[in-house]
């Protein structure tokens, strides 16, 4: 297996099509073009097969690392919703209560430090659907900062911030393959607070 540490900005298709030519990687999960972070590759069709597997059943922990804005009244909770696909407007919707056409979803947050207006967010991923962070955050009323898709625009365009400040941090490995079991991965790359305006 390969684990590559992508920067924000970098299509993770692209990130594929280049380890796939140069040592034969196969891509098994994916991050939005602007999350930066932890990103696994099969290095031939067996490991692939082992990896998704691990991914689909979840032994495989995702935490991640997110600058949300305003305070939380609660600074550690378990949340539930149900998440929709738009594949034709490249979107999901998020609901708080069961709805037709919704899987369920399962994200935990813990408040690590905060500053003015923002939160610096360790987020525990239960299920993997497509932005289920960005949106799950901001149907709580904690969009993640940069967020052009889900996020509060004006607040984006104050401190700056073009590219959501969301960083897949930690992979652990709990289950699923010997040679990985109890491994623990950690990005190089940090969501951070933007330098005060």
């Amino acid at each position: 297996m390969l684990i590559a540490d992508k920067f924000p900005g970098v299509n993770t298709e692209a990130l594929a099509a280049h380890l796939s030519r140069t040592c034969g990687a196969l891509p098994v999960h994916r991050l939005d073009r602007n999350t930066a972070g932890l990103l696994v590759f099969a290095l031939h069709a067996e490991a692939e097969e082992a990896l998704v597997a691990m991914f689909k059943e979840r032994t495989v922990e995702k935490i991640y690392e997110a600058v949300c804005l305003f305070p939380f009244a609660q600074k550690r909770a378990q949340l539930q919703a149900w998440l929709c696909k738009d594949a034709a407007k490249a979107r999901v919707r998020v609901y708080a209560a069961p709805h037709a056409g919704a899987a369920p979803v399962s994200t935990d947050y813990e408040v690590m430090q905060e500053r003015g207006e923002l939160s610096r967010v360790r987020i525990t991923l239960h299920s993997g659907k497509t932005h289920q962070i960005r949106a799950h955050m901001a149907l709580i009323g904690h969009p993640v900062l940069g967020d052009e898709k889900y996020g509060d625009e004006a607040a984006n365009k104050r401190y700056g911030v073009k590219r959501q400040l969301l960083v897949a941090k930690k992979l652990c490995f709990l289950a699923g393959a010997p040679y990985l079991e109890g491994r623990t991965f950690f990005s190089s790359f940090e969501a951070a607070f933007p330098p005060q305006r």
